[in-house]
């Protein structure tokens, strides 16, 4: 588990570091990864300098590291620890999130 404090910037420098490493482990600069990934080179830059991206582009990117498996456990429900978890968890499903 990653230990980011709830901090966005953090979480999106860590992601864009990530990445950065996943390329050169791959032996791509940055023009050739923006290549195989679809996207323009000055975009694909500013995603690893600043941590900006769109979410497709981050998919983009994703897909041309062969990463997209990393995809399938964000906003995953937990598994259960014990029965007052389940049934807990057997309260109706929001529609709707209450207004603050």
């Amino acid at each position: 588990m990653w230990d980011f404090n709830d901090d966005p910037a953090v979480i999106a420098q860590t992601i864009a570091q990530r990445v950065r490493a996943r390329r050169l482990e791959a032996n791509l600069t940055q023009r050739g990864m923006a290549r195989r990934a679809g996207l323009a080179t000055a975009t694909y830059r500013r995603f690893e300098s600043t941590a900006q991206v769109s979410l497709n582009n981050l998919i983009l990117i994703a897909v041309a590291l062969g990463a997209t498996d990393d995809f399938a456990t964000l906003f995953q429900r937990p598994a259960y620890a014990s029965i007052d978890e389940v049934i807990s968890a057997q309260r109706p499903t929001r529609r709707r999130g209450r207004h603050d």
